[in-house]
């Protein structure tokens, strides 16, 4: 879990997205991409494809089981 929030937020600050724009395109809350950033909670299977095709990588790297 903590890969993902880790991962999650460096893609979103490499794009130069903030909270808030990253969850209106998810249609979630600005807190619960809080939540995912601190490791807090965690996110569906489908929230987690979506993030993937969002920021153009692969699911497994979101995870960290692949480092590109």
């Amino acid at each position: 879990m903590k890969i993902f929030a880790e991962r999650l937020k460096e893609l979103r600050l490499e794009k130069n997205i903030s909270r808030s724009k990253l969850a209106e395109e998810l249609f979630v809350s600005e807190r619960l991409v809080c939540y995912w950033e601190n490791g807090k909670r965690e996110c569906s299977f489908e929230m987690l494809i979506k993030i993937a095709d969002l920021f153009g990588v692969t699911i497994d790297y979101i995870l960290g089981r692949s480092d590109y």
